[in-house]
């Protein structure tokens, strides 16, 4: 993969590994990279503008309020010339800075500015990584969906040893060429994806129905995610009160035939993923009028089974997608009960998630799952927030689809 032609902005931060960014910016000019330079305040103590400007043949940025581009607004117009954006070396100020949206100058302003995606290289001491206020920075940037490459373990300027030391610049050029690889090759093959989410109502009569908690927002943050990383996804949503997407193409529906029904015309698609909590039953007959307290009708509700979308779409051998993924709400032996569910629904993977905590699940921003291939190789996730989990799910799938298409080619 070449890098000929892409554009880079590299925000050179305080630390003693600022001088890699020099080794970075050579090798990337080397491979005909366009790379354009901010220097922060603190970065300015162990590399000059002088240096930086010789090597990338372009000029330095270090002020927002620069009297010399009056004409451009520097933390928009680089934001937007950018196929990306680097900060090495991301201290620990850093990340608290991003943490918390600060803009103080023309680093921050433009990172909060930005429309690209943004690569953090983090390089501190083992101590200052691991600290409690440092991950917990690391993972609001994540949720955020900032791109991390290391720390590496090694020994640092300081003389300790552990996780902390820089990646260094052909790992961070491998991790670029590894980058817009995947970019250009999901946009030239086109995939699409379908992903259904939140409840569904089976009505008794005009005003009572069946349904349960579930919000549909894990399923609404997984094809946002999926969106972003280019693969074309259409989100098919029970009722709920998630937000309309520009990015997103939403349909809505309300019960369980509407869903499949909409399913279908979706196919074909290279990936399927069942998050809603679709309503197992539905009543033979619905009632044109509301029922009245005193009817005998109560007591004879008959209910049938609503169709199963999984089982549908993993067992449908003319339009089976290439990737099928289940969700299994379970309140007791979660890692037990889905491992019966990915083997009877014949999916490529099951996303299993406890819906019996109050922290996490039906109705919370947060989620703690584990993920389940074919093989019961299980992946845990902490509790973190449903973007999070959203974007490793997406990361998981894209990764899968690659190797289908490299295994078929």
């Amino acid at each position: 993969m070449s890098l000929k032609d892409k554009k880079i902005l590299i925000i050179i931060g305080g630390g003693i590994s600022a001088y890699k960014a020099l080794d970075l910016i050579r090798l990337l000019k080397k491979n005909s990279v366009e790379v354009k330079t901010i220097l922060t305040k603190s970065g300015k103590e162990f590399v000059t503008p002088l240096s930086i400007t010789t090597l990338t043949k372009n000029k330095t940025f270090e002020d927002i309020f620069d009297r010399n581009s009056e004409a451009e607004i520097d933390h928009i117009a680089l934001s937007r010339w950018a196929d990306l954006i680097i900060v090495l070396p991301t201290t620990a100020n850093f990340m608290t800075k991003l943490s918390i949206g600060k803009a103080e100058d023309l680093a921050t302003t433009v990172l909060l500015a930005s429309d690209k995606d943004i690569l953090l290289v983090p390089a501190m001491n083992v101590r200052m990584w691991l600290h409690k206020a440092t991950q917990k920075n690391l993972k609001i940037l994540q949720d955020y969906g900032y791109h991390f490459i290391g720390p590496e373990k090694g020994e640092m300027a300081c003389g300790e040893y552990g996780e902390g030391k820089m990646s260094s610049p052909r790992q961070i050029y491998s991790y670029l060429k590894n980058y817009f690889f995947e970019k250009d090759f999901v946009k030239n093959k086109n995939f699409k994806a379908l992903v259904t989410t939140g409840p569904t109502r089976e009505y008794l009569d005009p005003v009572r129905y069946i349904s349960n908690e579930s919000s549909g927002k894990q399923g609404y943050e997984v094809a946002l995610a999926l969106q972003k990383l280019g693969i074309k996804t259409k989100l098919i949503a029970g009722p709920s009160n998630l937000i309309d997407s520009k990015d997103l193409k939403i349909k809505k529906i309300i019960s369980a035939k509407q869903m499949m029904s909409e399913v279908k015309k979706s196919l074909p698609v290279d990936v399927a993923i069942c998050a809603a909590a679709v309503s197992d039953f539905k009543p033979i007959n619905r009632s044109k009028n509301k029922i009245k307290k005193n009817n005998s009708n109560f007591d004879n509700i008959r209910l049938e089974k609503n169709p199963d979308i999984l089982d549908y779409l993993s067992k449908n051998n003319k339009a089976r997608p290439k990737i099928v993924v289940g969700f299994s709400a379970e309140t007791e032996d979660v890692i037990r009960n889905s491992k019966v569910k990915i083997r009877e629904k014949y999916c490529d993977l099951i996303i299993a998630n406890d819906v019996s905590k109050k922290d996490s699940g039906f109705n919370s921003n947060y989620n703690k799952v584990s993920i389940i291939d074919k093989k019961g190789k299980v992946k845990s996730i902490s509790r973190n927030k449903k973007s999070y989990i959203a974007s490793t799910i997406a990361r998981i799938i894209l990764d899968k689809l690659l190797v289908n298409d490299k295994n078929i080619n």
